[in-house]
């Protein structure tokens, strides 16, 4: 995919940076739906919002309780070393919450509504896959939310909440009304550059909308395998043997590319930049690729000294050291311009790599067509070429085979799926609670005698809100596809 240039975009993410990063005075009325957009300029708040989305908050809750990120730092305690311990409460959901229901779901509820008026499928049905995309996440977060009654501004400024299986059977139709609308013979107005994820030519990209929607389905149907085996493994043959259209390249990838101009670097880079030292590599991460000899460490992570070829991470809980870890690099920040990240590297949503990934694991529990040999290799192959490893023979010689039992199969598969998401919002969280790879190690500082299985509700619903939401027991309370114990 090309990087977005223009001027015009880069005011755009200025715009929606600000919006994303504040909180409306009620969570289900956006003040800017009052304006009424052209459906093009609505159609790139919405893009670089969701962009913004998973390169932030989520972002770090998850990478941090994944032991992806550590948080810890020498000198005064910093937020994420609180994060790290599960010291994540409801009023830090706050922003999240409003970016996803006030901004993300507006737009593509005005972008549905308003192209359906004008005879626009490809713009409606590009919305709706993004809006499934969104709730998938929002479920995977919090279990139920608010869902049927949203999106109604002040005709419904209290939204019930809608059980969180019954929301993710719905995702699946509204996936397949996007497919349908973006593979649509006409359409009056079509997305192009205006769409800052698989931005140019539509007649071009409706392909790589059509093939991450279907694998978004793919991801949905995985997330039921603990629960329902024997639903995943119809669902997931029935669409694979449907001839329908999947990812089959990184260029197919969704992700969200982002340019070194002021405020339109990506999220990842603008924390490290504005917050310099409240994050660094985790050593779960950092030790499992040192212990494989992992070339894609060089793009990872920093090296300590420089050039030396090391890389050292923090351990979760552990007392504070002297400060010398490794921090993130060009993978999540972009190339290195002297001692400046450019900040362009893309926020990767749902990846070539991951697509991979699932299909070597149904492959292998549910004998799902294909080998989980051949395509636990090429989720190798596309992580290690979408970080810039160009030779892979040796760690594939090493590491590239599945060995043992299904169950030791299975726990290379998410070991390397750990790897190639690095950086991913979410997914290892929940590949986490479904499976219980990769094997971690509890926090000797946690506030909570175990991992999260799901967030606390933002404190802001329980303000405005409180006729349909109370607060959780804990952050042990199960999302309806986790039965792991």
């Amino acid at each position: 995919m090309k990087n977005i240039k223009n001027k015009i975009v880069a005011v755009l993410f200025l715009v929606a940076f600000v919006v994303t990063g504040c909180e409306f005075g009620d969570i289900n009325e956006d003040p800017s739906s009052v304006v009424a957009a052209p459906i093009n300029q609505q159609l790139t708040s919405l893009t670089v919002n969701v962009g913004f989305l998973a390169g932030s908050d989520l972002n770090r809750y998850s990478s941090l309780i994944m032991q992806q990120y550590s948080g810890q730092t020498v000198g005064a305690t910093t937020q994420t070393q609180f994060f790290e311990q599960f010291q994540i409460v409801g009023s830090d959901l706050n922003n999240v919450w409003s970016s996803i229901y006030a901004t993300i779901l507006n737009d593509a509820e005005n972008i549905i509504v308003e192209a359906t008026a004008s005879n626009s499928p490809h713009y409606s049905g590009v919305a709706k896959i993004l809006k499934a995309y969104t709730y998938q996440i929002a479920v995977d977060t919090w279990g139920s939310i608010p869902y049927s009654d949203t999106q109604k501004l002040a005709a419904n400024v209290k939204p019930k909440y809608d059980s969180d299986e019954s929301i993710y059977a719905d995702l699946i139709t509204l996936l397949d009304e996007g497919i349908a609308e973006v593979n649509a013979p006409t359409s009056a107005i079509s997305p192009g550059t205006n769409s800052t994820i698989y931005p140019g030519a539509f007649s071009t990209t409706k392909t790589n909308w059509i093939r991450f929607a279907n694998t978004l389905k793919l991801r949905i149907f995985l997330h039921y395998s603990e629960k329902d085996a024997t639903f995943a493994k119809s669902k997931i043959d029935a669409l694979i043997n449907s001839g329908a259209l999947l990812m089959i390249s990184n260029s197919d990838s969704f992700q969200m590319n982002f340019v070194d101009a002021a405020n339109a670097r990506n999220p990842i880079d603008q924390f490290e930049t504005n917050r310099l030292g409240n994050l660094v590599v985790n050593a779960k991460l950092v030790n499992m690729m040192n212990s494989k000899t992992d070339p894609r460490r060089q793009f990872y992570f920093t090296q300590l000294p420089a050039g030396s070829g090391l890389y050292v991470g923090a351990v979760a809980g552990a007392p504070a050291g002297p400060g010398n870890y490794s921090k993130f690099h060009t993978y999540l920040r972009g190339s290195l311009t002297g001692s400046v990240y450019t900040g362009a590297a893309p926020i990767r949503m749902l990846t070539f790599a991951e697509y991979n990934f699932i299909r070597a694991e149904a492959s292998l529990r549910f004998s799902s067509p294909g080998s989980a040999q051949a395509f636990f290799e090429e989720g190798i192959k596309a992580s290690m070429l979408s970080a810039g490893v160009l030779d892979n023979t040796t760690y594939l010689a090493t590491n590239g085979t599945l060995t043992g039992t299904d169950a030791q199969k299975l726990e290379q598969i998410i070991n390397e799926k750990f790897i190639a998401n690095y950086g991913v919002m979410l997914e290892p969280w929940s590949d986490f609670r479904r499976t219980g790879y990769p094997v971690l190690t509890l926090p000797s500082n946690a506030v909570v005698p175990y991992f999260p299985r799901s967030l606390f509700y933002p404190q802001s619903e329980l303000d405005l809100n409180p006729e349909n939401v109370q607060q959780k027991a804990g952050m042990n309370v199960k999302v309806f596809w986790d039965t792991r114990l």
